[in-house]
């Protein structure tokens, strides 16, 4: 059994899990097996991941796990993969290790754009959600809602950075957070609406929280008892693909600067 850190841009996929009829991480990875002879269009023996990011979220840190050939490097599980996704470190894991059910902690950051700040506001807002709650206004599951969540917010210039972690999280629960400290910060609601959301009472419609968009959330850790050995090659082709993505992402964004202040 062998893990592996898998980093992704989750802009051009439907989510990571495997989906038929559109594009999804997982049904990437998965081809790639089967492209390298590990499979024959199965899923691989063992196999699980940490977790199941939504449309359009990106990851550092995703992690999967399976029966591998010894000589499956993650340069080597590279060489069938798209650019988008990079595998860029590996471990031998014992053979009953579960990528989700043996993860200790997991960490998502989302980077909030909020050049008008009023970052007080959300802080407090962070502090009183942040502990062991039920989450269960802040997420479509019926089941596990309570959590413990730990939230910490660091200004960076335009951006306020929203690092979450728990040992799990339910759908959607980080993205509904941050839409909650961003609805607060905006002074569209008081800092008292954390009180009635972690409340026992369902709250619905225009009430609730929506979530906030997905595109700029990353996760960033998967904690294991494990000591990963990072591919240098493998990073190195990382670095470069996501090096060109940050140049053509900033000049789009000059592109839409050009268009918004010439209207």
């Amino acid at each position: 059994m062998r893990a592996y850190r898998i980093a992704y841009d989750g802009q051009p996929y439907h989510g990571f899990q495997r989906q038929p009829d559109v594009e999804t991480v997982e049904g990437e990875l998965l081809a790639a097996l089967d492209r390298l002879g590990v499979t024959d269009g199965g899923v691989p023996a063992g196999y699980a991941a940490a977790g199941r990011t939504d449309a359009g979220v990106s990851a550092l840190a995703q992690t999967v796990a399976f029966e591998a050939p010894a000589w499956l490097s993650p340069a080597a599980f590279n060489s069938e993969l798209p650019a988008a996704v990079r595998a860029w470190a590996s471990a031998d894991v014992p053979e009953d290790f579960h990528a989700t059910h043996d993860a200790r902690e997991r960490e998502y950051v989302y980077h909030l754009y909020a050049p008008e700040r009023h970052d007080d506001r959300a802080r407090r807002a962070a502090d009183a959600l942040a502990g062991e709650h039920d989450f269960h206004n802040l997420t479509p599951d019926d089941r596990g809602t309570v959590r413990a969540l730990s939230i910490d917010l660091a200004r960076e210039a335009a951006f306020l950075v929203c690092r979450l972690r728990a040992g799990g999280f339910c759908r959607q629960l980080v993205r509904r957070v941050v839409g909650l400290v961003d609805e607060i910060r905006r002074g569209e609601a008081p800092v008292s609406k954390v009180d009635r959301v972690l409340g026992s009472e369902p709250i619905d419609g225009a009430a609730g929280v929506g979530p906030a968009p997905p595109t700029p959330l990353v996760l960033t850790g998967v904690d294991y008892d494990l000591a990963f050995s990072v591919d240098d090659a493998a990073r190195e082709s990382a670095r470069s693909i996501f090096a060109d993505r940050v140049a053509e992402r900033r000049a789009g964004a000059r592109v839409a600067e050009e268009i918004r202040d010439g209207v």
